[in-house]
C-alpha cells in the first residue's frame, strides 16, 4: 500500500471518507427505528436466507469494510452507498466479537467468482468483513445493489461469532420494483420482509442505509 501524503488526492479522499462514516455514525442510532438499546420484551430475529452460490472461494487480499478501493484501486461505478446497523442479541444486547461479512455482485451484476465467470470489476471488491464495535455497531462502504437476471437488487449477509455462524440471510432494496418478482423475497413473510428490505436514502456523501441484525447469540 502506497504511503500518504498531503500532496497525495487518494490520502486526501480517505481522509474526507473517514470524516464522513464518522458524521454518519452520529446520525445513525436516531434512525435506527424500532431497534432500541435494549427491548423488554425481546426484539425478532432476523430471518435467515440462503447463502446462494457465489460465497467466495477464498477471501479477497484486501477484504476491509470498504469495498469501493479494492487494494489502491479506486471503484467508481454505479451508485455508492453507506451500509450500516448494530447486531445485537433478542434482549437488545450488543453481540461483542460478532463479525459481519457482506458480498455483493459489481454494478454490471458480476461476482468475484469462478462460478459467475470471474468477470467482475478488479476494482470492486465485491467482499467486506468487519467486527462489530463495543455498541455492536458495525458499517460498509459499497454500492446500492442491483439487479441481475432472475434476481433482485440484494446484498448477501453474513454473521459469526468465532466460530459459530449465527446467521446467513440477503439484504433488499425497499420500493424496488423487481422485489415483487423475486422468487426469494416472494416467499417471505410480511414482517420477514420488513425485516429484510430497507430504504436506501440520499444524505450526505451517497446513499445510506441501515440493516438491524438481531441473533440467537
Amino acid at each position: 500500500m502506497r504511503p500518504e501524503s498531503a500532496s497525495d488526492p487518494l490520502s486526501r479522499h480517505a481522509r474526507c471518507r473517514r470524516r464522513t462514516v464518522a458524521a454518519v455514525l452520529a446520525v445513525a442510532p436516531a434512525l435506527l427505528l424500532g431497534f432500541p438499546a435494549r427491548a423488554a420484551g425481546g426484539l425478532r430475529l432476523t430471518p435467515a436466507q440462503m447463502e446462494g452460490p457465489f460465497y467466495p472461494v477464498r477471501l479477497p487480499a484486501d477484504a476491509d469494510a470498504d469495498l469501493l478501493r479494492n487494494g489502491i484501486l479506486e471503484y467508481p461505478e454505479g451508485r455508492a452507498a453507506w451500509l450500516a446497523g448494530r447486531v445485537l442479541d433478542p434482549d437488545g444486547r450488543p453481540v461483542r466479537g460478532a463479525q459481519v461479512e457482506i458480498w455483493q455482485c459489481d454494478h454490471a451484476g458480476r461476482y468475484h467468482h469462478p462460478g459467475d465467470g470471474d468477470r467482475a470489476d478488479r476494482r470492486f471488491q465485491g467482499f467486506g468483513q468487519t467486527l462489530v464495535d463495543g455498541d455492536g455497531g458495525y458499517r460498509f462502504r459499497t454500492i446500492r445493489p442491483v439487479a441481475y437476471s432472475g434476481r433482485t437488487p440484494h446484498i448477501h449477509v453474513k454473521v459469526r461469532l468465532g466460530r459459530r455462524e449465527l446467521l446467513t440471510t440477503q439484504l433488499y432494496v425497499a420500493g424496488d420494483p423487481g422485489n415483487a418478482g423475486d422468487f426469494l423475497w416472494r416467499r417471505l413473510a410480511a414482517a420477514e420482509r420488513a425485516a429484510l428490505t430497507v430504504p436506501f436514502v440520499p444524505r450526505g456523501d451517497g446513499l445510506q442505509a441501515f440493516f438491524p441484525i438481531v441473533v440467537a447469540a
